[in-house]
């Protein structure tokens, strides 16, 4: 096992990025046996989370950080999995909103638990207590970049 011992952010970026590669490759590896990917999760949650009105195909895109054709084969699959809908926007008729499905909200709890399995697996060797302060410390990364 290879472990990074230069203490720089250089190489807390790295060992970063190794556990957030580990826990994709943990959610993947579950998503699978359900018949989905992770763009399709990513995708799904994005639609979920969209505040208001649904998202039009151009606003998930923009989340996603894509090209606005890439999301279609997104979409198609997961419309064609019954998980979401498509519909025109009546505010512009050249538009279309996405929906969650009945099957897409229970098919996103799913998804979590699966994402929530992945996260405990990758977290396993740390105390409540570490965990805990992680989770601060991430946090306030975060807010710092929102600002």
């Amino acid at each position: 096992m290879f472990v990074d011992t230069d203490e720089t952010a250089g190489g807390l970026g790295e060992l970063f990025l190794r556990q957030a590669r580990r826990i994709r490759r943990a959610y993947g590896e579950r998503l699978a046996p359900l018949g989905f990917t992770l763009a399709q999760s990513r995708a799904l949650e994005v639609i979920a989370r969209y505040g208001g009105t649904p998202p039009r195909m151009v606003d998930l895109a923009d989340r996603l950080h894509v090209v606005p054709r890439a999301v279609t084969p997104l979409v198609d699959a997961l419309e064609e999995a019954d998980l979401v809908r498509r519909r025109v926007d009546p505010a512009n008729r050249r538009s279309v909103l996405l929906e969650l499905t009945e099957q897409g909200t229970r098919t996103r709890e799913l998804f979590r638990e699966a994402r929530a399995e992945a996260a405990a697996s990758l977290f396993a060797p740390l105390s409540e207590d570490q965990q805990a302060q992680l989770r601060e410390l991430l946090e306030k990364i975060e807010v710092a970049a929102d600002q």
